[in-house]
């Protein structure tokens, strides 16, 4: 019963998941966490930042633990939590293929539609709007946010608007800043 919960749980992130993994964060916490209690707050703040870190997009690298996670407690061995894995990742990702098959081929042939171009803008801004969302719902007891935090975020923030821009030394300098000031 497990992996079907796990099946239609993550089927409806990659539904309603629009602008991204991390405008996805904010519903997978809602439901992983709050609502079905798969893991805990301390494990989701961990699971964010190892999936920013690992290859793949977040949502994907989530969608992994949380499955693995959920169905080795539910039915206590490793092939259990492997199989919950494997059907989480899937099962995101489902909606996604189909739904930008379909999206692709309309845009494809309106490209030019005022009407279309609009729809498209606001989609961008919703997207920024998720992700700053879920930015704020990281700031909780669980992850302790001081002066130090906000700076080196402001500074990454700042560097990201030059054009020879490096998001992976970026990453790579904050986790050094981070490990010394810490």
């Amino acid at each position: 019963m497990i992996y079907l919960w796990l099946f239609l749980v993550f089927l409806k992130q990659g539904l309603l998941g629009f602008g991204g993994g991390y405008a996805m964060l904010s519903l997978m916490q809602y439901d992983v966490v709050d609502k079905y209690r798969w893991i805990d707050p301390g494990q989701f703040a961990d699971i964010v930042a190892l999936s920013q870190m690992t290859p793949g997009p977040v949502c994907i690298n989530a969608a992994t633990y949380v499955g693995y996670q959920a169905a080795f407690d539910a039915l206590g061995s490793v092939g259990a939590g492997i199989a919950g894995s494997l059907i989480a990742s899937l099962a995101v990702c489902l909606p996604s293929l189909f739904l930008i098959w379909i999206v692709m081929a309309f845009l494809l042939k309106n490209k030019h539609n005022p009407l279309v171009k609009g729809v498209v803008d606001g989609f961008k801004l919703v997207s920024v709007a998720l992700i700053a969302s879920v930015a704020v719902m990281m700031m909780n007891a669980y992850n302790f946010i001081d002066y130090k935090s906000v700076l080196i975020f402001a500074l990454v923030f700042i560097a990201s608007f030059h054009k020879k821009f490096n998001p992976i030394l970026a990453i790579s300098a904050c986790a050094l800043v981070g490990y010394i000031l810490y």
